[in-house]
């Protein structure tokens, strides 16, 4: 090969050097076989010399494709036939530019379908790309950490499901990981790969007529392993052997030790096998014998105990050592190593009668077949209370001799403490001689027994040298709160070793097993890097090695019939999973629209074979969407339709008989478009619908009338002009086109009138789907500007109105105040106030009528310089509806006012039988009461009414007061609406931040004037009455509300005062929310813009707050009720107002609304914090003086039986409580006022109050949420009593405001002896009076799920569990 220099001097063959120095060509390619691929793109930059051929494969490569399963065409011409796949015409020849310039290119799908994924079968693909399943819930060691079963066991980067369907090349198969049962697949795995198991199992035939299949753990466990055997899948699924142990889902995410997993799996096993021949395997295999000795040192007499054992555990790291075990043999001599018991720990010796010096230790007896060693790597910190994982470096062979660990007697006694193994299993037996009476079926054929009888040697040793050789290691990736398992498994039949790592199986090496040794062998610290995660052998298996009985899998021409019958069963199950894989995988599945014409829009999914044809495709949609009956099938058509922007893309005139997956461009995943099956009218005509086309919705708008009719469809080219467009309009809605002005909706209230003859639809801003309104008259209006034009109006009306639903009170209050109060004012109404005209005139009239006298009264209101017309009755006499100081030019307005509120009288009348309200107009609206304090006090801030109570208690906030933030209905919870300040007012007037109408989140209803705040300008409002849905509100009247959203609330509020029947201040708005949640709307500068359409609007009457005034929740303090915490009222208290004032104006509200006549010296009102009680407010105290109070303020009223004790602020109120041990009781809350905070006095009064010696009185403080509810089986040992403080103020107390709860005892008394039952029974009523309550019985962090397997197929329910 010729050689030449390059840039750096350095010599190239010529090939590479003219290839550097050749073109080259940029290809960007677009995928858009499938919706989640269709935003991605690949870049190539080839020499211009590669192949077309070439190029494919580089595509196949980088995009992971089978080559052969997919086109490549030109992206600006798509339609040109895609480039030739076999083609060796290079890249310039075929029309590719070069020189940096971009060549777009398609992936798309051949012949209709989607591209194959490139599963990878070489074993040389990146381990780290896992497929989008197994990435969520894989959390094995990846190629990084070095560890073993990572060089080729994951997937490519393209895995998907169709790559599980190919078994691996290994020819083994893997298993699907539920979600957590990496543990149980490992496991599994090793079973399977035990000739020995596999064989035994298979022989065993499962007999249906005695139980259940589905519920037998043998035959579902055989089934897996001839599937194992057998499938050409690369993975199967476990959940058949899962719901066989009795597990549900929920067990698939819990993630077990797979030590404890075998364990109880051959329990499982061996009761499902008991009087088969199988009954004795487990023991037969896995079964070994320890003796558990202690032998006398002086006289050697020696006891014993026989121990059976499935595993053998060995220790990492002994307690407190700072030196790790090496190896697994070094743990296997410390395993059996024995103990000197002397000193304190001296053994008593049955043949000297003294204590004595003695060795203790264990010695094997009986090796099993298969050798399970089990390395302890999790252990548990003292110092930090949790459990760790250790990581030591710990090395193990491929081949144990075992001899080294059978003779360990020697007569010196030994001194070091190695292990504290089998210390707890001291002898029970005993005997006066080393003597091992065991009978021939002790040591069975399967096992080696190392002891002979009549022998005077310590051991002897079988013939041959027991030698085990390894074929399973069980590996732990992760720390001890959680990680992976994954099993390295060496086949008996060639000898490989193979990682199975939940569904992926590969082939590894010596090398990947030495590298789950664990961490470096140096010295190291005891817990240093105890919490990091590492990957290190767990578990491992061996097999003694002995040719006359190590067994080999069974071949196919081995099995059993029955099993040969189950490999046939399982094979036409995989085959007929494959056929129904097959049809699934030729079936297209698109989203299906239909407009129904009965049920309007519905939308379901059509699931067509690609080879069905439209026509086909037509009527099964037809039968989908149940319009038999309803429309025939020739008025039916499948149309494309683009859901999102509501646009009929196109229709397939003259292709009924096109199979589907060419019509759809394939079979597909998702689809970027749907289809709409559309109906017509027997006597229409399909209107066709062509690519390229957009779809227009047109609006007409009548000036006149001021309406906008519903839209009709027209169909346009965004290459047409403006005039052209027009002209379509023209002939769909017969309007002139030499008038027409046409206004686009670009987005939400974006108008643009068109006025540009000649431009394009395109550069107008037309899109797929459009919204236009159009309007043709002789009227002037057209001459003016567009923004100022009665058309710009009427359409900013529009897009600004919205609909609202309002629910008015059940009754109002009399109305003859107002037909006073326009009297007054010298303004005659015209319209009767009786019943019997009311009952003549329907409701829809008079609110039409009310709607437009309110619509002239704000046109008026409008013109008007000043905006007196709009003062309401004055502030300081609120409850009267009259204003003796009305002025001339707001006369108009308030007899309109007056008379709308007859109007709406006469509503009331027809709709309930014309009854008229009769009252005085000097009477108090119903609910309200004044007390003699409220009409002799001149503050105004003193007359504070009533509201009309309901079962909504809100105000500035939703009505669950005990709940946390609600989910509104807009998405909003209760905190972002609250939270929000309001703009200031008025830019010239000074405001502080203690002024209640910030600090309330309340905007007053007039300014210092006087006038109200309420917007002169006229927005458009139009009401119009409704039918209730819910019957059981037919006292209720509902309005159906369209008004203009940038109306603020005060403005609102003013045209709702026909319809309410009361002034704007005396009603509430109250907005209802999701699950019927209302929240008081009190910010009257704000407009209604957070409303939508159809939202719904409560009216409540009582008066609105003013400035200086709160609403407040008024709750009962109950304490020694289940629930001490009720509700009470909603009241109103103002700044300045004494504690005193506010239960003068209380206690009416308390006798009228909850029947409570209390004496005002008998009540407190007390500082409420959640459901705690807080500070007691005294009569003296003076609300934003003494006690700070904001919006949405809440407080306990404490009904006492005696009048107030509390007198002063360094008083101390504290709520006491007796614990009685000897009867397991609590007795009721009592409280006691302290004059300091002296613990002393605190014992002395309650010594004095129980009786109790001071020195043997005990106290302890509450813990969590009032009244600080604990077991009383947990009362007497969780609470810190008695603390060694002098003062309630300091910790551990920290008791400094009233309400705290302290329980006491008489330390000298006993707590009552409970049996089992009776603690049980005691322990069930107390989690139930604690779950009412809504108190947890103890706190606990998660626990571990027991693992269980169940073999009566599921876990049995406790009655008796709550």
């Amino acid at each position: 090969m010729e050689m030449v220099p390059n840039e750096e001097n350095q010599f190239v063959p010529k090939e590479i050097q003219n290839a550097a120095e050749e073109p080259r060509v940029l290809c960007i390619i677009q995928d858009i076989t499938s919706a989640k691929t269709i935003n991605e793109r690949l870049t190539l930059n080839l020499p211009a010399s590669t192949t077309l051929s070439k190029l494919y494969e580089d595509v196949a490569h980088k995009a992971g494709y089978v080559k052969a399963t997919f086109d490549l065409a030109w992206g600006n011409t798509p339609d040109m036939a895609p480039l030739d796949h076999s083609s060796a015409m290079s890249l310039s020849d075929s029309g590719f530019e070069p020189g940096g310039k971009k060549n777009f290119l398609q992936l798309t799908d051949k012949d209709g379908e989607q591209p194959q994924i490139a599963s990878d079968e070489s074993g040389t693909a990146d381990s780290s790309g896992l497929d989008d399943s197994s990435q969520e819930r894989f959390i094995g060691p990846l190629p990084r950490d070095g560890t073993a079963g990572c060089s080729s066991d994951y997937s490519s980067p393209s895995y998907s499901y169709s790559s599980i369907l190919n078994k691996s090349e290994t020819g083994y198969v893997g298993l699907v990981n539920q979600a957590m049962t990496c543990y149980l697949n490992s496991l599994l795995q090793t079973l399977f790969m035990t000739p020995e198991f596999r064989n035994a199992l298979y022989n065993w035939e499962f007999e249906e007529t005695e139980e259940d299949p589905v519920t037998s753990i043998p035959h579902q466990l055989q089934r897996l392993f001839v599937l194992l055997q057998t499938s050409k899948k690369r993975a199967i699924e476990t959940t058949d052997v899962t719901r066989s142990f009795g597990w549900d889902s929920s067990e698939a995410w819990q993630q077990h030790d797979v030590q404890e997993l075998c364990r109880v799996m051959f329990d499982a096993l061996e009761q499902k096998w008991k009087q088969t021949e199988q009954a004795d395997l487990i023991n037969q295999l896995y079964q070994g014998k320890l003796k558990d000795y202690v032998r006398c040192l002086e006289c050697g007499y020696e006891s014993w105990r026989i121990d059976t054992y499935l595993d053998i555990p060995l220790v990492i790291r002994p307690f407190g050592a700072n030196q790790a075990y090496s190896s697994v043999e070094e743990a296997l001599q410390a395993f059996i190593q024995p103990e000197t018991l002397d000193g304190a720990n001296q053994y008593f010796c049955e043949r000297c009668k003294k204590k004595c010096d003695a060795r203790k230790g264990l010695r094997f007896l009986h090796l099993p077949y298969l050798l399970t060693l089990q390395l302890k790597r999790f252990d548990f910190d003292y110092t930090t209370m949790h459990r760790i994982k250790l990581n030591e470096r710990m090395t193990f062979p491929e081949e144990l001799d075992m001899s080294p660990f059978i003779d360990v007697e020697d007569e010196s006694p030994q001194t070091e403490s190695c292990t504290d193994s089998g210390a707890e299993n001291e002898g029970s037996c005993h005997s006066d001689q080393m003597s091992n009476d065991f009978s021939t079926d002790d040591c069975v054929d399967e096992g080696i027994c190392l002891d002979g009888t009549g022998s005077t040697e310590r051991v002897l040793k079988p013939k041959g040298l027991p030698t085990f050789e390894l074929f399973s290691v069980m590996v732990h990736s992760g720390s001890a709160a959680g990680g992976h398992y994954y099993a390295c498994i060496k086949s008996f039949t060639d000898g490989q070793w193979y990682s199975f790592n939940d569904q992926h199986v590969s082939k590894i090496t010596q090398e990947d097993i030495r590298k789950t040794y664990g961490g470096s062998s140096g010295s190291r610290g005891y817990y240093s890097s105890a919490f990091a995660s590492s990957t290190n052998a767990y578990m491992l298996i061996y097999r003694l090695k002995d040719p006359s009985r190590n067994a080999k899998y069974f071949a196919a021409e081995e099995f059993p019939e029955h099993i040969t019958s189950l490999v046939l069963k399982e094979k036409e199950s995989e085959e007929q999973e494959k056929r129904q894989r097959e049809i699934e995988r030729n079936t297209c599945k698109i989203k299906l629209f239909c407009m129904h014409p009965v049920k309007m829009m519905t939308e379901s999914k059509l699931e067509v074979h690609k080879d069905k044809t439209l026509r086909e495709a037509t009527e099964m949609a037809y039968k989908m969407m149940e319009l038999e009956g309803v429309a025939s099938l020739d008025c039916c058509r499948l149309v494309k339709y683009d859901e999102f922007h509501e646009y009929l893309e196109r229709s397939y005139e003259g292709e009924e008989d096109t199979p589907m997956g060419l019509l759809l461009g394939g079979i597909k995943s998702s689809y970027m478009f749907d289809l709409l099956l559309e109906t017509r009218k027997p006597e229409q005509v399909f209107q066709p619908y062509k690519p390229g086309e957009v779809m227009v919705k047109v609006h007409v708008v009548d000036l006149k009338s001021e309406t906008i009719a519903t839209p009709v469809s027209v169909r346009a080219y965004l290459n047409q002009t403006i005039t052209e467009f027009k002209q379509l309009i023209a002939q769909a809605t017969g309007l002139s086109a030499e008038t027409m002005r046409v206004v686009l909706e670009r987005c939400y209230n974006d108008l643009r009138l068109l006025y540009v003859p000649n431009k394009t639809l395109k550069a107008e801003g037309f899109f797929r789907s459009n919204k236009v309104f159009v309007e043709s008259s002789e009227s002037t209006d057209h001459r003016v500007a567009f923004t100022e034009s009665l058309l710009w109006k009427l359409l900013d009306r529009h897009g600004n109105t919205i609909r609202l639903l309002l629910l008015l009170p059940e009754q109002s209050p009399g109305t003859l105040a107002n037909k006073t109060l326009c009297q007054k004012v010298g303004s005659d109404s015209d319209v009767p106030f009786d019943g019997s005209k009311g009952n003549g005139t329907s409701v829809e009239a008079i609110l039409e009528e009310s709607t437009e006298k309110l619509k002239n009264l704000s046109l008026q209101q409008q013109g008007s310089s000043t905006s007196d017309s709009q003062k309401s009755s004055d502030a300081s006499d609120f409850e009267h509806i009259e204003s003796p100081t009305q002025e001339a030019d707001s006369s108009s307005s308030l007899c309109v006012a007056a008379d709308n509120r007859e109007l709406e009288n006469r509503i009331r009348a027809t709709a309930g039988g014309g009854s008229g309200a009769s009252s005085d107009p000097d009477n108090h609206f119903a609910g309200e009461e004044r007390s003699d304090s409220e009409v002799n006090n001149d503050r105004s801030t003193s007359s504070v009414d009533s509201d009309i109570l309901s079962s909504s208690h809100s105000s500035d906030t939703l009505c669950n007061a005990d709940s946390g933030p609600i989910q509104l209905a807009n998405g909003l919870d209760s905190h972002s609406i609250t939270s929000s300040r309001r703009s200031k007012a008025h830019e010239g007037k000074k405001e502080t931040w203690d002024t209640a109408e910030e600090d309330s989140g309340t905007d007053s209803e007039y300014d210092d004037n006087g006038k109200s705040k309420a917007e002169a300008q006229y927005l458009y409002f139009r009401a119009e009455p409704c039918s209730q849905d819910d019957s059981s509100s037919d006292a209720q009247k509902c309005l159906v509300v369209h008004v203009d959203k940038r109306i603020t609330l005060a403005a609102f509020k003013l045209n709702l005062e026909p319809y309410v029947g009361v002034p704007s201040t005396q009603f509430k708005v109250f907005r209802v929310y999701a699950n019927n949640q209302e929240f008081e709307s009190v910010r009257l500068n704000e407009t209604l813009s957070s409303f939508s359409d159809d939202n719904k609007i409560t009216i409540r009457l009582g008066r609105a707050l003013k400035k200086g005034e709160y609403r407040v929740k008024v709750y009962q303090l109950l304490v020694n009720e289940t629930e001490p915490c009720k509700f009470l009222v909603d009241t109103v208290f103002a700044k300045g107002m004494t504690v005193r004032q506010s239960k003068e104006e209380l206690l009416p509200q308390l006798k009228e609304h909850c029947k409570l006549d209390l004496s005002i010296d008998n009540v407190r009102l007390r500082k409420k914090t959640w459901k705690n009680p807080g500070t007691v407010f005294l009569d003296y105290h003076v609300y934003e003086e003494d006690i700070s109070i904001s919006s949405n303020w809440e407080v306990f009223l404490e009904v006492l039986n005696e009048p107030e004790k509390m007198k002063s602020m360094s008083q101390l109120a504290v709520l006491t409580r007796r614990w009685s041990p000897a009867t397991m009781k609590l007795g009721p809350f009592q409280e006691v006022i302290l004059e300091s905070s002296s613990v002393e006095e605190l014992k002395e009064k309650l010594s004095e109050m129980s009786n109790i010696p001071l020195e043997n009185l005990e106290f302890a403080k509450g813990r969590g949420t009032f009244p600080c509810d604990i077991s009383v089986l947990e009362i007497h040992q969780d609470l810190d009593w008695n603390p060694k403080v002098s003062t309630l103020n300091v910790w551990p107390l920290y008791i400094c405001d009233d309400g705290a709860v302290v329980f006491y005892r008489d330390s000298t008394e006993e707590p009552m002896e409970l049996s089992d039952e009776a603690r049980s029974e005691l322990m069930k009523k107390e989690s139930s009076r604690l779950l009412k309550t809504g108190h947890r019985v103890s706190y606990s962090p998660r626990k571990e799920k027991a693992l269980k397997i169940y073999l009566d197929g599921g876990p049995a329910k406790d009655p008796g569990q709550d």
